[in-house]
């Protein structure tokens, strides 16, 4: 039976555009950094969730077709990819506030929600990324 998620994958169009974002802005560590031929495997993860990386992939084969790749290059700039990356942290503003001193853009600032306190953003090829501070549920 599965167990776990180990590797989510994001288009990206420089990887090491991707490692100089995730890597020296957000705090990833890499995880994996291989050439495979044609292909170049790299994965990030957080420290404090090692057992989840992130595959920083380009669009091109092996993955997409050539035909396709410049379509799925289109869409993920226009942020419409799917990439998607959810987050938790212990509080919001603090980290919504390290971000923006990172120099990363913030069109949002936290917001209470029914399930805590979020923002959004995306990442330097147009991903969204969500960061939540989740409200504990209600005891029974």
């Amino acid at each position: 039976m599965l167990t776990s998620i180990s590797i989510t994958s994001l288009y990206v169009l420089d990887q090491d555009q991707a490692l100089d974002f995730y890597v020296g802005t957000l705090g990833f560590e890499v995880q994996t950094d291989q050439h495979f031929g044609p292909m170049r495997f790299l994965t990030v993860a957080l420290p404090s969730d090692p057992g989840h990386a992130v595959l920083l992939e380009l669009p091109a084969p092996p993955s997409v077709s050539p035909e396709i790749a410049g379509q799925v290059r289109d869409v993920v700039t226009k942020g419409v990819g799917g990439g998607h990356l959810f987050f938790t942290t212990d509080d919001a503003h603090k980290t919504h506030a390290a971000l923006q001193e990172k120099g990363v853009e913030l069109p949002e600032e936290p917001v209470v929600q029914p399930y805590g306190i979020d923002f959004g953003f995306r990442d330097p090829f147009g991903n969204s990324v969500r960061v939540a501070q989740m409200t504990p549920p209600p005891s029974a």
